[in-house]
């Protein structure tokens, strides 16, 4: 630790944000395809699974993350994969594999060609 209280470490090892932005003029966006309750499962399996709070996993809603096309979204930092879910099986593959060990669930992914 350095003088100033800070540390080198990350204050969460994860932050996983979802994109529950609703757009208001009918355009298509990841509200409409049942963000927010991949949003609150995630939330349930990190807490059931004990790896919420500091130096483990962060579960926030966000925003329009400007990928629409693919929605509903997530992204997961540090790594900055982004994923796309359609059921609960999908969020929880990702807090499974992803969240609680790291490794990407590549069927879930989605392609850097997808934006609004």
């Amino acid at each position: 630790m350095t003088a100033d209280n800070t540390s080198d470490k990350p204050y969460y090892e994860r932050h996983i944000f979802f994109c529950t932005n609703e757009r208001k003029n009918g355009e298509d966006s990841c509200s409409r395809h049942h963000a927010l309750e991949g949003f609150d499962r995630c939330k349930m399996l990190v807490k059931q699974a004990d790896l919420s709070g500091k130096g483990q996993v962060r579960v926030n809603k966000a925003g329009c993350l400007d990928r629409c096309a693919g929605g509903p979204v997530a992204v997961v930092y540090p790594e900055g994969v982004w994923y796309s879910f359609v059921d609960n099986h999908d969020i929880d593959d990702i807090v499974e594999s992803h969240l609680k060990n790291g490794k990407v669930v590549e069927r879930l992914r989605l392609p850097d060609s997808v934006g609004r």
